[in-house]
C-alpha cells in the first residue's frame, strides 16, 4: 500500500486535483472587471514608448555566469560524491576546468 502512496502518478494526481479543486473554490475571488483600455498594448519594462525601447547588452556577462555555473554544479558533484567512486569527481574537475580555459579563450 505504502508503494501505491507514494508513487509519482498517485502524488501527481493528488496535486493536480488538489489544484484544480483549489482552483474552483477560489474562482469566486477572481477579477471579473473588463480589461483596460492600455491590457493589450505593449510594454517593455515601464516603457510605453516601445519604439525607442533601449535593449541592454549582455553578452560580456555570459562568460562570468556560464563560469558561476560550471563552478557551482562542479562543487556539488564534488562535495556530494561517494567516497568509493574516485573517478567520477576527477572528471568533472577536468571538465570543468577545461569549460573554463574554453570561455576565457574567447
Amino acid at each position: 500500500m505504502n508503494a501505491l502512496l507514494y508513487s509519482p502518478p498517485f502524488i501527481f494526481c493528488l496535486f493536480f486535483f488538489g489544484f484544480l479543486l483549489t482552483s474552483r473554490l477560489l474562482h469566486k475571488y477572481a477579477n471579473k472587471e473588463k480589461p483596460g483600455e492600455r491590457a493589450l498594448a505593449p510594454y517593455a519594462c515601464g516603457q510605453r514608448d516601445v519604439e525607442n525601447y533601449v535593449n541592454p547588452n549582455y553578452s560580456q556577462y555570459f562568460t562570468y555566469a556560464f563560469i558561476f555555473t560550471v563552478v557551482h554544479i562542479l562543487i556539488l558533484v564534488v562535495a556530494t560524491a561517494p567516497k568509493d567512486v574516485q573517478i567520477m569527481p576527477i572528471a568533472y574537475i577536468i571538465s570543468g576546468m577545461l569549460a573554463i580555459l574554453i570561455a576565457f579563450k574567447r
